[in-house]
């Protein structure tokens, strides 16, 4: 079913117990991402000349592989893996990639997990319509409240108005279908952005937050940034329980 160009633009996890809750899983990191998040750690996934940007900084590039790649070891492994998971970068920059992967991954009989950052709601919502597209889960990154996306390097005018919609499309999902995860990046995420994301989060919503860390970042003055302290963490993740229940530091 496959048909794909021979572009290696992947980075493959083979086997993953971490990235599909409750299965096996192998995982797929497509390279390409609208956003610039300075704490990013995936940056040969974003920066297209990451091994002359990063080429002083002891970053050991990862090996790409190309979509057929991935599909031949889906195919390999199908008796022992159960779940894939479709993440970036920005899974949906390459829509049409997307789609493909998709649905070479449904014909084999996996379940499918999506992470994404929530800029492309137009084509996340042609995936949840379609039921040969449907992920049966979505993780959806908030990065901070949706009126400082600006600061991420996106030049979408209308940044704002877009990821308040993914959140609206991906919170419509069955609880048991979805998570929302942010990390503790200082400079974007304090108590007023806490307050504002769980003003626009279902109640039953899963919220995961991460620390930050400041090692092989997208830019190299996030690394200069100290993490939040426990003290600190532990109120802001407390802080959102009092709004989502389900909020927690993973």
């Amino acid at each position: 079913m496959s048909d794909f160009a021979d572009e290696k633009k992947c980075v493959l996890v083979k086997t993953t117990l971490l990235d599909f809750p409750g299965r096996v899983a192998a995982a797929c990191f497509v390279r390409g991402c609208d956003l610039r998040c300075p704490y990013c750690n995936n940056a040969p996934l974003v920066e297209e000349n990451f091994k002359e940007n990063f080429s002083g900084r002891g970053e050991s590039p990862p090996q790409f592989v190309s979509a057929s790649e991935v599909v031949a070891h889906l195919e390999r492994r199908r008796k022992v893996l159960t779940g894939f998971v479709l993440s970036g970068g920005e899974a949906l920059c390459d829509f049409p990639l997307a789609k493909n992967l998709i649905l070479n991954a449904r014909s084999l009989g996996y379940k499918i997990k999506l992470d994404t950052n929530g800029t492309f709601p137009e084509r996340l919502e042609e995936l949840i319509s379609d039921e040969r597209l449907a992920p049966d889960y979505v993780a959806l990154d908030v990065k901070t409240s949706p009126e400082r996306y600006a600061e991420l390097g996106a030049k979408s005018k209308d940044l704002c108005e877009r990821i308040s919609r993914s959140i609206k499309i991906v919170s419509a999902l069955p609880c048991e279908r979805r998570e929302f995860r942010t990390v503790l990046y200082p400079p974007i995420l304090g108590k007023r952005e806490v307050e504002r994301i769980a003003r626009l989060l279902p109640k039953d919503a899963s919220w995961f937050f991460a620390q930050f860390q400041n090692e092989s970042c997208l830019s190299p003055k996030a690394e200069k940034i100290p993490p939040y302290t426990e003290a600190q963490t532990e109120e802001l993740v407390s802080l959102a329980k009092a709004r989502i229940p389900n909020a927690a530091l993973r």
